[in-house]
């Protein structure tokens, strides 16, 4: 069964592959060729090394001994046309090629001892971070829902900027986050703040004492594990928390040093700014009277695009900032998952692919609430002022 599994296991190398295979194996049979109608005194089989060096370029270290072996038995075959097997020279040759032939597959099986490893810890690592920033539904509510995360750490699904929505009767309550700096600490501190965010989103009536326990955690986190190098009274997490009722055609957004989101109404765009923006998140412990709570109208059709500030930050070639109120303007009418596809396309194709910082992307299309729901809503607003 083993040696079944084997030969299971070189069909399907042979499979995947075999067009690369004829390379190394026309090489053999062209060596031989050529040696046999060379002059005696020019001996060519030293180059059947070349054929287990090339396969070790492309193919396993079960396919490469195997190529290996062919030109051995190729590198004899020439010592045994040429009427001198036992020769020095040829037992040389033969010898050479062996060794070389195994040194080939040793390298190809630590090369690829080392890329299983690496493909299990990017496995884990992607669903540990996936499991941190879970992926968003489409609807909720009367919400359609769209996200992007580009992570400017190669082979990296996040970073250090956040999203998360939670659920809480009838209203949806929103948060977007940039911890400062990169790395493994600030998916830490990410991690921290969301975890945070998804149970005390729950329990607190208005979003500034939301933001005010989201504070306190984030002092503790610091407080509890500070950085080796003793910066950790600079570390904060810049945030936007943003609530949005049901059956009330408005929004309310506590600005945390966070960028302010774009609305998008009727194919015009502004920004919704607060007049009393308060510090990020992990700072000095503030108390909830430091969060002002801006409201704004937020009707069906309106569009709000949440961003990091990876987002405006982008550069192009020649240093220039991304211009995103001017490109989201271009898509004003399109539908949110539309937008973010159009938008995450574009941000890359400015940065030529590569983002100087992470960059997260959230966008929220309202949409009319079902008559149903109002119907049953206002009944049971009704019961409730009758039983008062």
């Amino acid at each position: 069964m083993h040696f079944g599994q084997h030969l299971a296991h070189l069909r399907q190398l042979w499979q995947s592959s075999h067009a690369l295979v004829a390379i190394p194996l026309v090489l053999i049979v062209a060596i031989i060729l050529a040696d046999i109608h060379s002059p005696e005194s020019v001996q060519l089989g030293p180059l059947l090394v070349v054929a287990p060096a090339i396969t070790a370029s492309f193919g396993g270290y079960r396919l490469t001994g195997l190529i290996g072996a062919l030109a051995v038995g190729a590198q004899v075959l020439l010592a045994v046309l040429q009427g001198g097997v036992a020769t020095t020279n040829h037992i040389s040759q033969i010898v050479a090629l062996t060794i070389l032939s195994v040194f080939a597959m040793i390298v190809c099986f630590v090369r690829d001892r080392r890329t299983a490893e690496l493909a299990q810890v990017r496995s884990v690592s992607e669903a540990a971070q996936r499991a941190l920033l879970r992926p968003l539904p489409d609807r909720l509510g009367p919400l359609y829902i769209a996200s992007s995360y580009l992570a400017a750490e190669k082979e990296a699904c996040i970073g250090g900027d956040l999203y998360a929505v939670a659920r809480t009767g009838e209203r949806t309550r929103v948060i977007v986050g940039d911890v400062r700096g990169k790395g493994l600490a600030a998916i830490g501190e990410a991690a921290t703040l969301l975890g945070s965010f998804r149970e005390a989103a729950h329990h607190h009536a208005t979003l500034p004492a939301l933001a005010e326990a989201l504070d306190r955690g984030v002092c503790r986190y610091l407080a509890e594990f500070p950085e080796a190098d003793g910066e950790a009274q600079e570390h904060f997490i810049t945030a936007l928390l943003l609530e949005i009722p049901d059956h009330s055609p408005v929004s309310r957004v506590v600005h945390c040093g966070h960028p302010p989101p774009l609305l998008i109404r009727r194919g015009h765009v502004k920004p919704v700014t607060s007049s009393h923006p308060a510090p990020p998140l992990g700072m000095s412990g503030l108390g909830p009277e430091t969060y002002d709570t801006h409201t704004f109208s937020f009707h069906a059709g309106d569009t709000l695009l949440l961003y990091t500030d990876g987002v405006m930050e982008a550069r192009d070639s020649s240093r220039a900032f991304y211009p995103l109120q001017e490109r989201v303007a271009q898509w004003a009418n399109s539908s949110s998952k539309t937008l973010v596809q159009r938008l995450e396309q574009d941000l890359l194709a400015h940065a030529n692919g590569a983002l100087g910082d992470d960059a997260a992307v959230l966008a929220i299309q309202r949409t009319p609430v079902p008559r149903t729901s109002l119907h049953i809503s206002a009944l049971a607003h009704g019961a409730d002022l009758h039983t008062g």
